[in-house]
């Protein structure tokens, strides 16, 4: 299992520079990473199958098995999926650079959220917001 600091570098130059039908299949191949943590957190062993076409969304079927609130990234799973779509269906369409940055921010939260649930369980329970771990931050000091 590829490691999440790997996952969160690798999303890093991505967004630095990836471009084309690579960078999305290299995108949701980073949230099947991301899902595959948290089902293996679960104690599971991360499926090979597929929904939609997508492992990503089979994944993310998988980890919603006994936790509801892990539905919360449904739709993150979902969009990125679907720019995966558009993105190799036309590399040449002159949105494709704005469809990747889109995706890019996709998985990285996809990334954030996935690994903020897996310091803070309630979180997604009423949305994705990340409230439970802000309220475990101290405010920074400013000066």
């Amino acid at each position: 299992m590829r490691p999440l600091a790997d996952i969160e570098q690798r999303l890093d130059a991505l967004e630095a520079g990836g471009s084309g039908p690579d960078a999305a299949v290299a995108l949701v191949e980073l949230g099947e990473a991301v899902l595959e943590h948290w089902v293996h957190a679960r104690d599971l062993v991360p499926t090979q199958e597929t929904r939609e076409g997508f492992r990503l969304l089979a994944l993310h079927r998988q980890g919603c098995t006994d936790d509801p609130s892990f539905n919360a990234c449904r739709e993150t799973c979902r969009e990125l999926a679907y720019h995966h779509n558009l993105v190799t269906s036309d590399p040449l369409h002159p949105a494709t650079a704005q469809r990747l940055t889109m995706m890019t921010l996709v998985a990285r939260h996809l990334f954030l959220f996935v690994t903020g649930k897996m310091q803070v369980a309630a979180l997604g329970d009423f949305c994705c917001a990340s409230r439970p771990i802000r309220q475990q931050v101290e405010p920074q000091q400013t000066g």
